[in-house]
């Protein structure tokens, strides 16, 4: 049986976790031949307000990721940088949501070492269970065609207001990107029940272990998603 262990940070606090995180993110986009990915920069690692979480496998390597990207009304969020430049109508939905807190799930990624075990949904489900912690009531991302059924499963919808109705050619000509939006990020009332219900347990017991079932088996799951406090 596998062990994982998902822990959150935040990135301007932890350095070292980032570049553990980006290093290994790279190699995933590489290995599938995708080099051109706008958020592959280093620019996030230095933003107070990006947050994240890691798995990492019983020897402590880091084997996965997810972040979330709050609107600052500063600086672009990586899906406005992605696209933004195809439809001015991007930076227009996010503003619209911002007064009340919003932000971008983004970065996902898992080694291939840990390939088909269900490890991108447990990150996205962590991913969204951070986000009472920094008061966002809404969430958007960007997803390739062989994650949508993912993404919806937990709530997001596409914005087809957006692109082609909702889709762009990103990050190349091979491949179709949607842009989605999570309309209520606190009620979670478009997700299914199953992940409607995990995101919620997992905010209300942040740090626990438990079992996770995924298409090769039971993962055993160590959960430490409160946000640290680095003073």
């Amino acid at each position: 049986m596998r062990k994982i262990r998902f822990r959150s940070f935040t990135a301007i606090n932890d350095p070292e976790t980032c570049e553990e995180y980006l290093k290994e993110h790279v190699q995933v986009l590489v290995d599938y031949g995708i080099t051109n990915i706008t958020t592959n920069n280093r620019d996030w690692m230095s933003l107070p307000t990006v947050h994240g979480v890691v798995a990492e496998n019983e020897d402590g390597v880091i084997v996965g990721g997810v972040r979330v990207h709050i609107a600052d009304g500063v600086h672009k969020l990586p899906v406005e940088s992605a696209v933004g430049y195809m439809d001015p109508n991007v930076e227009k939905v996010i503003n619209a949501y911002a007064e009340h807190g919003t932000g971008e799930l983004c970065g996902l990624w898992n080694a291939k070492s840990v390939a088909g075990i269900g490890l991108s949904i447990l990150l996205v489900r962590a991913g969204i269970a951070i986000v009472n912690q920094i008061n966002l009531s809404s969430l958007f991302t960007i997803c390739a065609d062989y994650t949508l059924p993912m993404v919806k499963k937990v709530g997001f919808i596409v914005e087809d207001t957006l692109g082609n109705g909702g889709e762009f050619i990103y990050p190349n000509e091979n491949y179709i990107a949607r842009v989605l939006r999570k309309m209520n990020a606190e009620t979670l009332e478009t997700a299914d029940e199953y992940d409607r219900d995990r995101i919620f347990d997992l905010r209300t017991n942040p740090t626990q272990k438990t079992m996770e079932l995924g298409p090769r088996g039971e993962l055993e799951v160590d959960y430490h998603l409160v946000i640290p406090n680095y003073e």
